[in-house]
């Protein structure tokens, strides 16, 4: 079920609001009580992925055409996927989420996810939302997990449920952004495995914070497919730009 916003829910919310002022995901200052989650200068700076687009990956292009030069020279796993940001219009503020632990632009970035991405969800009809999972350690590090905080804001918003029970990371990769395409696939290999055998699902879509290369979606859509789950898709919060 949605989730529902109740009197007692918006009170509790307006008395945080008060002793805690929000920060602005994009630029950190204070927002101000009752004007949102986020400064209107830096709403006006950000993003969103507008036609035209890869058909595939979702990335942006500057030119109408049916897939970005990636897709159109590699081969990928999944379906298709869908982004809300272009990734250098919000790269500080991911940074910031992910390392930063600052876990309450989850609220923020769920609302944008959920109300730019809900209707193709729906199209695609998605049985389950499912984070790319982090290493155990890496997880003791920073705390949480970015890409379930997100998943778990979007479920509460859509009612599509959340799955963080079907497949986890196995190897400690090293961070896919110090790496070129070919170490990226190879960094991957053999890092996720399934943690349940008898997967009655047949549409998903994955969810992480940012897409590059499609390296990590690719590798989980592998070990998904293995399992018998037909139809990968993702969704992310920011993409880069396509050629």
């Amino acid at each position: 079920m949605k989730k529902e916003i109740n009197w007692k829910e918006t009170i509790l919310e307006t008395v945080l609001d008060l002793l805690f002022p929000k920060k602005c995901p994009v630029c950190d200052n204070i927002v101000g009580f009752g004007k949102g989650d986020i400064c209107v200068q830096c709403l006006q700076k950000l993003k969103f992925i507008n036609s035209p687009f890869c058909m595939k990956c979702g990335k942006p292009l500057e030119e109408e055409d049916e897939y970005c030069f990636d897709c159109r020279r590699r081969k990928h796993l999944f379906r298709r996927g869908i982004a809300v940001f272009e990734y250098r219009s919000i790269a500080s503020s991911i940074y910031r989420f992910k390392y930063g632990r600052r876990q309450e632009y989850a609220d923020f970035f769920g609302k944008c996810m959920s109300g730019r991405l809900e209707g193709q969800l729906k199209r695609w009809k998605a049985e389950a939302l499912v984070p790319v999972p982090i290493h155990p350690s890496r997880k003791r590090e920073r705390g949480y997990n970015q890409a379930q905080l997100l998943a778990k804001e979007i479920s509460a918003r859509t009612g599509i449920p959340m799955r963080c029970d079907l497949i986890a990371r196995k190897k400690k990769t090293a961070p896919q952004k110090d790496l070129n395409d070919a170490e990226r696939q190879n960094n991957l290999k053999r890092a996720f495995k399934m943690m349940k055998n008898d997967v009655k699902l047949n549409t998903i879509v994955i969810i992480d914070d940012i897409y590059t290369t499609g390296s990590t979606i690719d590798a989980m859509a592998a070990t998904l497919q293995e399992a018998g789950i037909k139809n990968i898709y993702f969704a992310v919060l920011a993409i880069g730009v396509g050629q």
